[in-house]
């Protein structure tokens, strides 16, 4: 598809699922590399990670790997709100491990802080950030991001995870706005 419409916004093809997919490779080869004397825990933030992180995961041939889940809101329509509400948080114990947070985008980095200041708190040996998409451009908080799949610029985007008031996850290709 070359544009679709959710709720009142058109949005245009921006990232296709193949270009996608071989990014999530070479990061994946590279955590195999990186990890392989480690049982790490890869902690998967949703809603908008869940395609990011099944697809990092399969690819992982590390035995001892897990995977959990977070579930954060920070989100309303096409703008974060500047706070991040936990939903869903983290029952593992975390002491002494390594810990790869998956996340879908990074863009004000207020989720991404917020989400490494609540792992630290539980003691793990190393934390890394495993993001598919970044916006430097939007960025309010310096972060240390470990794994970075692409930079993109400051467009509201939807599919392959990504919302807009709960539609459009389901898209396999990445869409940005088309603005008029």
């Amino acid at each position: 598809m070359k544009n679709v419409t959710i709720n009142d916004k058109e949005f245009e093809l921006f990232i296709p699922y193949e270009k996608l997919k071989s990014i999530v490779e070479e990061m994946a080869e590279k955590m195999n590399r990186d990890f392989q004397d480690k049982n790490p825990l890869f902690i998967c933030i949703l809603n908008g990670s869940f395609m990011f992180a099944a697809e990092i995961f399969k690819r992982i041939s590390l035995l001892d790997a897990e995977i959990s889940f977070i579930k954060l809101a920070s989100y309303s329509g096409t703008s974060t709100t500047g706070t991040v509400k936990q939903l869903i948080g983290l029952n593992e114990d975390l002491t002494g491990r390594t810990v790869i947070v998956l996340e879908d985008i990074v863009d004000s980095g207020i989720t991404i802080t917020n989400t490494i200041e609540q792992i630290k708190s539980k003691n793990p040996a190393e934390i890394k950030i495993a993001t598919l998409l970044l916006k430097p451009g939007s960025l309010q908080m310096e972060v240390q991001l470990d794994y970075i799949g692409i930079e993109i610029p400051n467009d509201f985007i939807v599919g392959y995870g990504l919302d807009y008031n709960g539609r459009g996850r389901n898209l396999i290709d990445i869409y940005k706005v088309v603005e008029k």
